[in-house]
């Protein structure tokens, strides 16, 4: 194949392609995310190949070329600088747009009130409504009505959890009427008017374990766990569920109750325990990502976000792992901080410390 003219004229072209520049430390995390087709890379750097003096974004659909032939480059205009040209296919040149188009987006969905229509969505970014459609739908796994739902659903449940009244709720979480949000939140484990009044209507049985991190609180319904922090006792439970029928659980809860220290002490080796802890559909989704997470390894956010289908998104993800209240068995322990320190823990630095120790070993 003949060599472009640019290229054969740059010092240090050779028949192989553009010389390789100087290979960085994070170079194998990017040929990790191009191979991984990861969207969050998308905006963050390109890669080239050298074969056929191609740029792309790590996302491009393209069939992945040998490694040897790669080159990385922090934009397109690198990479134009140093003799390669803009895949006609993936158009890298666009990612930082796309990502401005889709941040603004996400804004405008996330704010209070009606979610905006599409065609609203469309003319506010200057794209077509089909292409923001699809910048949406790969950042959040969601169409935009269906997120914006869902952000809706969460305003309004986060105002129920703070004790306010159902109806002042709904709609200032930007539901037209009422029956909108109950349709959304059929299936719940608690209905919300229960969750308004407090778990008004509920029987949660409770108990107080022994275990080598500190005492741990142990809290559920008839369907599973909802509620398991460590250093807890009975007011705190009585004041996430006020108007709940707590119960102290006698011999038949004393099995969950031995399921659960087993956890905690062997963390990811025990047998599945049933669990009671519906929240919005964006947060329910970031516990089945934390679940997913093999014991002994961790997350970042950012790479939490990815794994749950919301990149880009970090920030929200994070709030919706502190969200959890059910310690170890959704093990938002296993999220730490980009650079490997270990963040928050609700319970305490300590107990994260040793409960990753112990997934490890």
């Amino acid at each position: 194949m003949m060599m472009p003219a640019a290229l054969s004229a740059r010092p240090g072209a050779s028949p192989d392609g553009p010389a390789a520049p100087d290979v960085a430390p994070d170079d194998e995390a990017r040929w990790q995310a191009v191979c991984a087709r990861d969207r969050a890379g998308d905006g963050q750097f390109v890669f080239a190949v050298a074969t056929t003096y191609i740029y792309c974004r790590p996302s491009c659909p393209a069939r992945r070329p040998a490694r040897a032939h790669v080159r990385f480059y922090a934009d397109g205009a690198a990479a134009r600088a140093a003799g390669f040209r803009p895949c006609q296919r993936c158009r890298p040149d666009e990612a930082p747009r796309d990502a401005a188009a889709l941040a603004h987006a996400l804004a405008l969905l996330a704010a209070a009130g009606p979610a905006p229509a599409l065609a609203d969505l469309a003319a506010h970014t200057g794209y077509s409504a089909g292409h923001i459609r699809r910048l949406v739908e790969r950042a959040t796994g969601l169409t935009p009505a269906a997120y914006g739902r869902a952000l809706r659903r969460q305003r309004a449940e986060a105002a129920l959890a703070d004790g306010g009244r159902v109806i002042d709720a709904v709609y200032a979480a930007g539901y037209g009427a009422p029956s909108g949000f109950y349709a959304e939140a059929r299936g719940a484990a608690m209905a919300p008017a229960a969750r308004a009044r407090g778990g008004a209507g509920q029987l949660i049985r409770w108990a107080e374990a022994a275990t080598t991190l500190g005492p741990l609180l142990v809290a559920a319904t008839q369907k599973g766990v909802c509620f398991l922090a460590f250093g807890a006792g009975k007011a705190e439970l009585a004041a996430r569920f006020p108007a709940a029928v707590l119960e102290e659980g006698g011999a038949g809860f004393a099995a969950l109750v031995a399921k659960v220290v087993a956890a905690v002490e062997q963390p990811g080796s025990g047998e599945a325990i049933p669990l009671d802890v519906a929240g919005t559909a964006f947060q329910e989704a970031v516990w089945q990502a934390l679940s997913r997470i093999p014991p002994g390894e961790t997350l970042s956010y950012a790479e939490l976000a990815v794994a749950a289908g919301f990149p880009g998104a970090a920030r929200a993800v994070g709030q919706a792992n502190g969200a959890n209240r059910v310690a170890v068995l959704i093990p938002c322990h296993r999220v730490v901080r980009a650079d490997g320190a270990l963040g928050g823990y609700a319970w305490g630095e300590a107990i994260k410390a040793e409960l990753l120790r112990r997934e490890r070993k």
